[in-house]
């Protein structure tokens, strides 16, 4: 694919998030990230000329690999992956514009030790497991008003920015639907919260539908 052919191609992508986004309303701002994991700093590149900002990777190593690679490029990075305690200091020290999974009350609580250390403030969304499924990260739907205030409320490092969640692993439509309106009904009873980061390559059309103003979009962007 030649890069007018991508230019196309990512035109259809974003024809598809502005049909979605115009069924919700007029108003309705969507925001994609270009979930860029399994590809590399030229495709990163190539993304970029015609008009990406946003990129997320959900390895800390692979995101200062990419960081460092492309830092001439004026990129908007984004980690979305679960972050272990170990990998906190090195997340902090390439300071990405948003942290996507903040799934634990422990983990903001360590993470805001370190930010005092630092003397640094970090965005963040909290991850809900709003399907609660076993195999997701994230709080339980009715915890996360609480534990979303508690964080606001004794980690003044963490500015948390609003939620984040993966849709229902299901064929069952219906089922993904049901979980992307859980996270949203929470994030519309949370003080100040602008982001609902919901929808990835599969279901971004039905998150965006449930209120999601933020896509994380992987496969789909380098066209796989």
């Amino acid at each position: 694919m030649n890069e007018i052919e991508y230019k196309l191609y990512i035109d259809d992508v974003i024809r598809r998030v502005e049909s979605a986004r115009l069924r919700v309303s007029d108003h309705h701002i969507v925001k994609i990230v270009a979930v860029s994991k399994y590809s590399t700093s030229n495709e990163i590149k190539k993304l970029y000329n015609i008009g990406q900002r946003a990129f997320g990777e959900n390895k800390v190593q692979d995101l200062e690999k990419k960081a460092q690679e492309l830092e001439d490029l004026p990129l908007e990075w984004h980690f979305i992956g679960n972050l272990q305690k170990n990998k906190i200091n090195k997340l902090l020290e390439i300071n990405p514009a948003l942290f996507q999974g903040l799934d634990s009350l422990e983990l903001a609580h360590e993470l805001q030790k370190r930010l005092v250390v630092k003397d640094m403030t970090l965005d963040c969304l909290l991850q809900i497991n709003s399907a609660k499924e076993e195999s997701k990260h994230g709080i339980l739907p009715e915890d996360a008003i609480t534990t979303y205030q508690t964080i606001q409320k004794e980690c003044p490092n963490i500015n948390l920015k609003g939620v984040m969640s993966i849709g229902a692993h299901s064929d069952d439509k219906e089922l993904v639907k049901q979980s992307f309106l859980t996270t949203h009904a929470i994030f519309n009873k949370l003080e100040g919260a602008t982001i609902c980061s919901m929808g990835m390559s599969g279901d971004f059309e039905l998150a965006i539908e449930c209120g999601s103003n933020m896509v994380r979009l992987g496969s789909i962007m380098f066209n796989r």
